[in-house]
This record gives structure tokens, sequence and C-alpha cells, in this order.
């Protein structure tokens, strides 16, 4: 332990230099300067407090063991154990705690991400299920204070989506979203049924941490853009100009189109955000297939393939199959209260990254 407690040690240090700083006129006077330093000092903060919380309690708890063996009265001994016992319990708390904020970072996890939703088997019931999960991860967004953008949809005529793409802009949106990648399986009864027959459809969910444009690089080489007429549902004009845009990314293979806009610049400036969210996501793939058992053995294979969460709403009820994580509070959930989910899933796999962490110590 005696490393863990030495390099909270430099951090604390570290923290103190970091206050001085960016209280200084010249930092002060320098705005991309400050803004780096009060973000590395924003990020350490909550480590070092949490150190300044273990310091406190080991203090405590060392006088409450000095008590226990000091003091003549039994009352007073008693009393000292007690709350040497309260404190031993609480001091393990923390470490675990200093132990999970020690961990390397996911480098994604402060970026906004691209949503995209995609119907999958199950016909008009998965198209009207894939609409209502986009409007679940809409209301959770707003919970949090995050801006949605949808980028390109296409309806279908129940009131459903065959797919939607979306920016959700916010801070730490992919830590808090990334574990929602997958197959989601909706169980109920559909009303087109006539006999009340429960149907099982499903939808896909990718979670992209949204690239920028220091990290993905695209040569004006390496895209065919094309533009043709935006069209409506079932081929209906929508206008005449050729706003709608193709992006084929030539060395991947990787087609995006956008048509929501009526402006060409807006669908292109669109279509290369999903563009460079995808071959981001590429990108990591290739390294983490070189490098990757340890994410994979953090969330399963990552292939879309993978039934990931069940929604039974016969039953009130939402499965989550990774953590083994069951809630009859589907309603509460199909409105974005995702809060039970999103804690259970970074809990679990963060509990699973430190013990990957201590064994391989």
């Amino acid at each position: 332990m005696a490393t863990l407690y030495e390099k909270l040690d430099q951090i604390e240090s570290r923290y103190v230099e970091l206050t001085a700083q960016i209280s200084s006129p010249e930092v002060l006077a320098d705005s991309a300067r400050f803004q780096k330093l009060a973000k590395t000092h924003a990020e350490m903060g909550e480590v070092v407090a949490k150190y300044r919380e273990w310091k406190q309690v080991d203090q405590h708890l060392r006088g409450a063991k000095q008590m226990a063996m000091e003091s003549e009265e039994l009352e007073l001994r008693q009393m000292a154990h007690d709350e040497e016992k309260q404190l031993a319990g609480r001091k393990e708390v923390i470490e675990h705690d200093l132990k999970l904020l020690l961990l390397p970072r996911d480098p994604n996890d402060e970026k906004s991400i691209i949503l995209e939703i995609r119907a999958g088997t199950g016909g008009d019931e998965a198209g009207l299920f894939a609409g209502e999960l986009f409007r679940m991860y809409s209301r959770y967004a707003e919970t949090q204070g995050w801006k949605v953008e949808v980028l390109e949809s296409s309806p279908t005529s129940l009131g459903g989506v065959k797919e939607i793409v979306a920016a959700i802009q916010g801070r730490k949106v992919y830590s808090k979203l990334k574990y929602e990648s997958g197959v989601h399986r909706v169980q109920r009864v559909p009303a087109t049924e006539q006999q009340g027959r429960i149907h099982t459809s499903a939808a896909t969910v990718a979670v992209l941490p949204e690239a920028d444009e220091i990290d993905i690089k695209i040569e004006a080489k390496d895209l065919r853009v094309d533009t043709f007429c935006s069209s409506g549902p079932g081929g209906q004009s929508v206008n005449t100009t050729y706003s709608a845009v193709r992006i084929t990314h030539l060395p991947s293979g990787l087609v995006v189109s956008q048509q929501d806009e009526k402006s060409q610049i807006k669908n292109r400036a669109k279509a290369m955000r999903v563009l460079r969210a995808r071959l981001y996501e590429m990108e990591q793939n290739k390294q983490h297939e070189q490098i990757a058992a340890e994410r994979r053995g953090q969330i399963g294979s990552g292939d879309r393939s993978e039934k990931i969460r069940t929604y039974n709403f016969p039953q009130n009820r939402v499965s989550d199959h990774r953590i083994g994580l069951t809630l009859h509070q589907l309603t509460d959930v199909m409105d974005g209260k995702l809060g039970p989910l999103v804690d259970g899933l970074t809990e679990h796999y963060e509990a699973e990254r430190l013990k990957q962490e201590l064994d391989a110590a």
C-alpha cells in the first residue's frame, strides 16, 4: 500500500502547485494555458478531496485506538472501541474509492457521442421500439443537461424509425452511455396484434465517441462526395435542389448519407461528423484487437449482435443480462430514468477493472 499513498502524496503536492498557478497573474493572462491547467486541476480535485478525507479518518482512527488502549475507564474504552470499528469501516470504503479513482481513465469518457439506433427483427414493431429507445435516451439526456441533435432519421409509416442517428453533446456523455451498445430486445403485445400474443422484437444501439478533427484526420483525396435531391417517405420529392449529400470514404468503404437539412453545406457537415465518429471507432477497434483483451474482458466482445437487455412490457420488467440486474420499473426506464442501469453497469465494470489491476500488480 505504500506505493499507493506515495502516489497520492505526489498528486496532492501537484494539486497544491496548480492551485497557486491558476490564480497567478501570469497564467490568468494566458487563456489557453489557464484552461489547460484548470482542467488538470479539476480532474485531480476529486482524488485529492478523497485522499484528504482518508487522512482525516486515519488520524481519528489512530486516536481512537490509542484511547482504547490507554483509557482506564471501561465506558470510555468501550466508546473508543465502537468508534474504532466505525472508522475502520469508513477507511476501508475510502481506500476502495481511491483505488477506483486512480484506475487508468478511458480517454473517451469526457467526449460527446454519436448515437445510432436501428430497428432489427420484428418489422413495424421493431421500428416503434427503436423510436421509443431514442425517446428514452433523449429524456435521460435532458436530466443530465445534455444537448440532443438529430443528424439523420428514417421514419416508418406507423410513427417509428428504421434508423436514427443523433449527436448528444455534454459533459461525460460517453462515460455514462458507453455500455448501451448492443442488441436491445422488447417483449410485448403489439398494437396491431388481434389475438393478444406477445411478440419479441429488437433494435440495435451503437454509442460512438464523437471524434475531433485532431483525433481523426480525413484527407480530401480519400472522399467521394455525391449530391442528389432529398426525398421523403415513399420516394416523395421534398425539394428539387441537390441538397442531399452522400460521402464515401474510399480507403475504408464507409458511406454516410445526409438529407435532413435543406442546405447542402449543413448536410455535408453533419455527414462528416458521423463519418469521423465511425472512422474513430474503426481505428479504436484495430487498437483493441492488438492490445485489447483487457477492454473486451470488461464489456464482452463488443459485437453488436450481443443481446444486452430485455424490456418486458407485460411484466413491467427490464433486465440487463450482462450484470444480472432486473428492475420492475420499466415505465420509469422508458421515461428516461436510466440512473439505476447506468450506475449498476459503471460500478460492475469498474470493479472488474480494479480486480484486473490488482491481479496484475
